[in-house]
C-alpha cells in the first residue's frame, strides 16, 4: 500500500477505534486541521421556509389560483 492510500485511511471511522492504529493526540491534531464546513449547513426551518412557496394548497388548487 503507497504512503497518499494510507493517508487517505489515517482517519476512516472504522479504523481509528482499533487499538494502536493512531494515538488521541494525532487524532485531535488531525480534527483540528480539518476544514471548517459550517457554510455548508442548514436548519429544519431554512429548509421549511424555502419549500412554502412552492407547496400546493391544501384543496388542491395551486398556489397561484385566485
Amino acid at each position: 500500500m503507497n504512503r497518499t492510500a494510507m493517508q487517505q485511511l489515517r482517519l476512516d471511522r472504522r479504523l481509528i477505534r482499533r487499538p494502536g492504529w493512531i494515538s488521541s493526540a494525532e487524532l485531535e491534531s488531525e480534527v483540528e486541521a480539518l476544514p471548517d464546513a459550517a457554510h455548508k449547513a442548514t436548519t429544519l426551518g431554512e429548509v421549511e421556509d424555502a419549500d412554502d412557496g412552492n407547496a400546493p394548497a391544501a384543496d388542491g388548487e395551486s398556489p397561484d389560483a385566485g
